[in-house]
C-alpha cells in the first residue's frame, strides 16, 4: 500500500521527509503509521538556523524503525568487519557471565560487503594482465578473504560480492538499488523509498538513481550494523539548477569537474545538493551517476536527483523487472517525490550546460579546475611554483631506449567508479583507440596504462563493440574489476623507470579518470596528478607529457607524413550513441549478475570452518584482534581531564584522510617497513596499507605516515615526523608516540579548514586513537571524519572567532589543556582550552564542541560508539 505523506507548500525540499525517516530509523522492514503522524504535521517553519553555524535541530521521535537502510561496508571492509567480529566474540568468558549468546550479535540491517578495492596493476599492457592480476589478489590476500568468507556463515543479514566482481558503487547502480523497496508487515504490503548508507564516500552514486544515500564512517556503519540509529543535523539544501545540454566534443567527466570547482566555491560542506532544471532531461542516468559520485570532492553530503522518466529508462534498460519499473513510477507520482521545478531550496546557483568545455583538474586536487586549452601552460606554471626550477629535468632510463624528463606521463589509467560506470565516455575512450591505431599512432614507452572498469558489464559492451582490439593495442588492456589506480592500487612502476626518477628527482605526472588526485595517494614516485575523461587519459598516452598541448601539438603523422591531432581522433557525439545502441543490452547487465555471488574459482576455491566465533590467529600481520573492547568496563568511564598534552601534529588545510592513514604503498624505511621486518616478512610481499588495514599493528604505524604529509612541527621535513618535546628531536611520528606513552603524556593534533577531507576511512579515527590523541583541534571538520573520531571517542574541538594555529604562534612545544571536561560538557558548548607556551606564558581561548547531537555525546562518554553498542547489547 502507498500511505501518502503530502509536505506542506514551504516545504525546502521534495525529499526532506525521507531524511528525516532515515536518520532516526535504522534495521527493520516495517511502517508504522501511528509513529509517522510527526511527519504528516511536520512544519519546516519551525526549524530555526543558527546562521553563524549553519546548522538546524530538529528533535524527532524515535519510535518504531520506519526504513530499512541498505549499507554497503567496502573498501573491502575487512577492518570493519573484523570489529564487527570483535563485537560478537570480544570477551568469551564476559558473554558467559551475563548469560549471553554471542550468536545473538548479526547485523540488523542487511549488509552487502562488496570487495572492491584489494586488486593491483602488478601487470599490464598484456592479454592475460587481468588472470594474473586476480591470481596475485588472491595470493596476496588469501588469509583476509579466508576470514570474510568465514563471516558470509557466521551472521545473518550479510551477503559478500567476491573480488573480480566490480566496484560497490557501480554494482549498486546496476544492480542492488531498486528505488523504491516493498515490505509485508501483517497483512499489509508496504512501499518505501529505497535509502543507502554505505562506509565509501562515493555512496553517493547511486544518488544518480534517485537513492538518498550517502557515506559514512565506518565506525557509524559498523554500529548501524548492530541496530543503532544515524543521527546527523538537519543540513540545509542547495539547489543547482542545469539548463540546456552540453556541447559537441564534451563529456560527462567535463561537466562533473565543472560542478565540483562551482560547489566547491560556493561552499557545500555539510549541506544535500538537490539537481533540477530543464537541463535534467539532456542528462543520461550515467551522466547523473558521475555527478552525484563525485559530492566528496564538492564537499556535500549528497548530490541527489529526482525520479523521471530518465531513472525509469535505466531501470529498464539495465534488466530490473517490469513490476519494479511501475512501481518506482506509481509510487514517486503519488508521494510527490517525481521530478519538479517547484521547490524551495536554502539557497540555489545554476550552470548553463551549453558553456562546458574539456577540462581536467590537477595537480593535487579535484577542484583544481583546468581547461585544456590552458593545460600545457597551467602544468608549466604549477611545475615551476612547486620545484622551483625554470627547466626540465632530463634522466636517461637504464637499460632503455628513451628518456624520461619532468613532466613524463608514467601513468594513464580508465579506472574508477566515477567515469567507467558512463557507457559514453568508455564507448568514446574505445573509438578515440580505434581511430588512433588506425592512423599509426603509439602510446609512448614509458607510460603504464591500464583498464580497471567498475563492471563486468563494461567489457561485454566494448568488446560487442569491437573496440576492446583497439584498446588492448595501445595498452589499456583489462587489469581488474575493482578500484586501482584511483585508490593508489596502481601497482609498481618499472624499476628502470623508477631508478631514472630518482637519479634526477623527475617530477613524475598520471593521468587517471578518477576521483581522487589528492598528493602521495596515486603513486610514491608521481608527484602530479590529473583527472581527466577516459578519451583524454587515452589521448594523454600518446602525448607522454603534460607539457603538450592537444588541440596545437601533434600526437605523430600518419603514412602520408601528415600530422594528426587530437581533432583527429576524437569521435562525435552520433558515432558514440550509434556505437552504444549497438552494443549495450539488459541481457548483458541480467547475465552478469545472475550469478554475482559466485566469484572467480580461486574464491570458489577457499574453505572455511563453520563456527560462530573466528579463531584468531596471534601470529597473522593481516587479520588481528584489534584492543578496542579489551577491559571493556561495564560502566562508561565518562568525561576524562585532559592535561597538560603535547602536540603530535600541526597540520594546514585540507588535510586529507590519505595525509591521516594511507592507503597505497607502504616504504621499507618506516615504522611499518620495521614491523614487517621483525615478523619476517618481504618488500615484495608488503601489500597496501589499504590491504593491510585488518591488522592494528600495521595502521597504528602507518596513521600520519603519508610521504607527502608535512608536519608544521618539523619544518624541512615530509612524511611522518615531528619533533619530540621537550628535547626538540626530530623523530617518526609513531616513535614519538612510543615515548610519550611511557611518559602518560595525552597526546592532541592541530589542523587548519576542512581537517578530514576525502575517503571514509575508518583508521584516519581508529589510528589516531590508537596513538593516544584525545583531541583534534581544527578550524573547520569534513562531516564523516568529524563523526569518526566521536565514534572512536576523540573529542572534535573547532577554532572560533577567527583564532587559529598561525595567529596563536603554535610551533609545539606548548603544553595544552582543556580546562574543566572531566565535570562535563553538552552538544556545542563553548569549551574553554589553555594555552602553556615554552615562555611560560599563558593565553586562554573558546572553541567550539564539535559533538553535534545527543547521541554523538553517549558515544563519547562511552568511549567511542561501538562500546555504547556493546553495553547495551550485553
Amino acid at each position: 500500500m502507498i500511505q501518502k505523506i503530502k509536505p506542506s507548500k514551504s516545504e525546502k525540499i521534495i525529499f526532506i521527509f525521507i531524511i528525516i525517516l532515515a536518520l532516526f530509523s535504522f534495521g527493520s522492514f516495517f511502517l508504522i503509521k501511528d509513529k509517522c503522524m510527526f511527519v504528516k504535521n511536520y512544519d519546516p517553519e519551525k526549524i530555526k538556523f543558527d546562521k553563524p553555524n549553519n546548522i538546524a535541530v530538529l528533535n524527532v521521535p524515535c519510535g518504531n524503525v520506519i526504513i530499512e537502510l541498505y549499507p554497503e561496508i567496502s573498501p573491502n571492509g575487512v577492518e570493519r568487519f573484523i570489529t564487527l567480529v570483535n563485537s560478537k566474540a570480544y570477551d568469551d568468558v564476559a558473554f558467559k557471565e551475563k548469560n549471553k549468546d554471542p550468536n545473538t550479535i548479526n547485523p540488523l540491517s542487511a549488509v552487502d560487503l562488496v570487495i572492491d578495492h584489494s586488486v593491483q596493476v602488478d601487470q599490464s599492457a598484456k592479454s592475460d594482465s587481468f588472470d594474473n592480476n586476480v591470481e596475485i589478489e588472491f595470493d596476496r590476500n588469501g588469509e583476509r578473504y579466508s576470514f570474510l568468507k568465514w563471516g558470509q556463515q557466521a551472521f545473518n543479514n550479510f551477503r559478500i560480492v567476491p573480488p573480480g566482481t566490480g566496484i560497490c558503487h557501480q554494482v549498486n547502480l546496476e544492480y542492488l538499488s531498486k528505488v523504491v523497496w516493498s515490505e509485508k508487515y501483517k497483512d499489509d504490503n508496504y512501499l518505501f523509498p529505497d535509502t543507502l548508507v554505505g562506509t565509501d564516500s562515493h555512496t553517493t552514486m547511486v544518488n544518480g538513481l534517485s537513492v538518498l544515500g550517502w557515506g559514512v564512517g565506518g565506525i557509524e556503519a559498523e554500529a548501524g550494523m548492530l541496530g543503532q540509529p544515524i543521527s546527523m543535523l538537519i543540513p540545509e539544501v542547495v539547489g543547482f539548477e542545469v539548463k540546456n545540454k552540453m556541447p559537441e566534443g564534451t563529456t560527462a567527466t567535463d561537466l562533473v569537474l565543472t560542478v565540483v570547482k562551482m560547489l566547491r566555491d560556493k561552499g557545500v560542506v555539510g549541506k544535500f545538493v538537490e539537481f533540477y532544471g530543464e537541463g535534467l532531461k539532456n542528462l543520461t542516468l550515467a551522466d547523473r551517476a558521475t555527478i552525484a559520485n563525485m559530492a566528496p570532492e564538492y564537499g556535500a553530503t549528497c548530490g541527489f536527483f529526482p525520479i523521471d522518466d530518465e531513472t525509469l529508462k535505466y531501470l529498464k534498460f539495465s534488466g530490473r523487472d517490469t513490476n519494479t519499473v511501475q512501481i518506482v513510477e506509481t509510487y514517486a507520482k503519488a508521494q510527490g517525490l517525481w521530478a519538479s521545478n517547484e521547490i524551495e531550496f536554502t539557497d540555489t546557483l545554476t550552470l548553463d550546460m551549453s558553456t562546458i568545455v574539456p577540462t581536467i583538474s590537477g595537480p593535487k586536487r579535484p577542484q583544481d579546475k583546468v581547461l585544456l586549452t590552458d593545460a600545457a601552460e597551467s602544468f608549466n606554471k604549477s611545475f615551476k611554483e612547486i620545484t622551483k626550477k625554470n627547466e626540465f629535468s632530463v634522466s636517461k632510463v637504464p637499460n632503455l631506449n628513451f628518456e624520461i624528463t619532468d613532466g613524463s606521463i608514467l601513468i594513464a589509467a580508465i579506472t574508477s567508479c566515477t567515469n567507467t560506470s558512463n557507457p559514453n565516455v568508455l564507448i568514446g575512450a574505445g573509438l578515440l583507440a580505434k581511430k588512433a591505431v588506425g592512423l599509426g599512432l603509439e602510446v609512448k614507452p614509458w607510460v603504464k596504462t591500464s583498464l580497471a572498469p567498475g563492471s563486468q558489464v563494461v567489457t561485454d559492451y566494448l568488446e560487442k563493440a569491437g573496440l576492446n582490439i583497439y584498446l588492448d593495442k595501445l595498452g589499456f588492456n583489462l587489469v581488474g574489476y575493482g578500484c586501482t589506480t584511483c585508490i593508489g592500487n596502481s601497482g609498481p612502476l618499472d624499476e628502470n623507470i623508477v631508478k631514472a626518477i630518482k637519479d634526477k628527482n623527475i617530477y613524475a605526472v598520471s593521468v587517471l579518470s578518477g576521483n581522487r588526485n589528492f598528493e602521495g595517494r596515486i603513486s610514491p614516485h608521481i608527484k602530479a596528478n590529473y583527472l581527466a575523461s577516459p578519451p583524454l587519459v587515452v589521448a594523454y598516452a600518446l602525448a607522454g607529457h603534460m607539457n603538450f598541448d592537444l588541440y596545437k601539438d601533434p600526437l605523430g603523422k600518419d603514412k602520408n607524413g601528415k600530422d594528426i591531432f587530437m581533432k583527429d581522433i576524437w569521435p562525435s557525439n552520433k558515432e558514440i550513441e550509434e556505437t552504444l545502441k549497438l552494443s549495450l543490452s539488459a541481457e548483458m547487465f541480467i547475465k552478469r549478475y545472475s550469478n554475482v555471488s559466485e566469484g572467480p574459482k580461486q574464491w570458489q576455491q577457499i574453505k572455511t570452518e563453520k563456527s560462530s566465533i573466528y579463531n584468531w590467529e596471534d601470529n597473522s600481520t593481516y587479520v588481528k584482534k584489534p584492543p578496542f573492547f579489551d577491559n571493556l568496563p561495564d560502566e562508561p568511564e565518562g568525561f576524562k581531564e585532559i592535561k597538560d598534552a603535547r602536540p603530535l601534529l600541526i597540520l594546514g588545510d585540507m588535510v586529507t584522510t590519505d595525509h591521516i592513514s594511507p592507503a597505497g604503498n607502504i616504504q621499507k624505511e618506516s615504522p611499518t617497513g620495521e614491523y614487517f621486518m621483525k615478523h619476517q616478512i618481504l618488500p615484495k610481499d608488503y601489500n597496501s596499507y589499504g590491504s593491510r588495514r585488518g591488522n592494528h599493528e600495521v595502521m597504528m604505524r602507518g596513521t600520519f605516515a603519508n610521504i607527502r604529509i608535512r608536519n608544521e612541527m618539523a619544518p624541512g621535513t615530509e612524511g611522518g615526523f615531528t619533533k619530540l618535546y621537550p628535547e626538540e628531536k626530530f623523530v617518526p611520528i609513531y616513535e614519538a608516540v612510543v615515548e610519550y606513552k611511557k611518559r602518560g603524556t595525552d597526546l592532541v593534533v592541530i589542523g587548519g579548514k576542512e581537517y578530514g577531507t576525502g575517503s571514509s576511512r575508518d583508521w584516519a579515527a581508529k589510528g589516531t586513537k590508537l596513538l593516544g590523541v584525545k583531541a583534534v583541534i581544527a578550524e573547520s571538520f569534513e562531516r564523516i571524519h568529524r563523526s569518526n573520531l566521536i565514534g572512536m571517542g576523540i573529542l572534535p574541538l573547532q577554532f572560533i572567532d577567527n583564532i587559529n594555529r598561525k595567529n596563536l604562534n603554535l610551533i609545539g612545544s606548548e603544553l595544552i589543556s582543556i580546562n574543566e571536561i572531566e565535570k562535563g560538557i553538552n552538544p556545542s558548548d563553548k569549551v574553554t582550552l589553555e594555552i602553556k607556551y615554552a615562555s611560560g606564558a599563558i593565553k586562554k581561548i573558546k572553541t567550539l564542541c564539535r559533538i553535534d547531537t545527543k547521541n554523538e555525546l553517549e558515544y563519547y562518554k562511552n568511549g567511542g560508539i561501538l562500546q555504547y553498542v556493546l553495553r547495551n547489547m550485553i
